[in-house]
């Protein structure tokens, strides 16, 4: 994927993760830059890296937008030119993203749910993340230790307040 594909791709995903329900432009992308990290990074500079006039960013830029974007700057390059059939692949995973974007905007009433699935569609390899999540979930003695750390089970919450109620 090329720089230009990667800022639009993050453009729509931050519009929708900030609750737009729509991409950010790249002046809100500027402003925003400007208004939280008090860099500069203008909308023409934005529109010529998107459009593959400029095919590389200045240093500062590339560390702007990876911390505005939460992303690692690394990401913010063109990926290498591979002469493999790979495309059916990226196209897969682009897929996987506006799927996991849809997802995140008609889940939103769940906030914690929705920031899941953006954050999901935001990582590079998402098609992999989820595939790791579904062989997570079929071992389910590791899930159930995993839930137990982010909250309780039901029954124990109900137990607890029983052994409370008895003493």
């Amino acid at each position: 994927m090329k720089l230009g594909e990667k800022i639009s791709k993050l453009r729509l995903l931050e519009g929708t993760a900030r609750g737009l329900g729509r991409e950010l432009t790249q002046t809100e992308v500027s402003n925003g830059i400007r208004d939280e990290f008090g860099g500069r990074i203008s909308q023409s500079y934005l529109s010529q890296i998107e459009s593959g006039v400029r095919p590389h960013l200045t240093s500062t830029s590339r560390q702007l937008l990876a911390r505005y974007f939460r992303v690692h700057p690394g990401y913010l390059v063109d990926d290498p030119e591979v002469h493999m059939p790979i495309k059916p692949r990226r196209e897969r995973d682009d897929e996987v993203d506006l799927w996991l974007v849809e997802a995140s905007e008609a889940f939103r009433h769940d906030p914690e749910l929705s920031r899941a699935l953006l954050a999901i569609a935001k990582h590079e390899q998402s098609r992999e993340c989820l595939m790791l999540l579904g062989s997570l979930v079929e071992n389910r003695l590791l899930i159930d230790r995993l839930v137990a750390q982010i909250a309780p089970p039901p029954a124990a919450k109900r137990r607890r307040r029983t052994t409370r109620e008895e003493a």
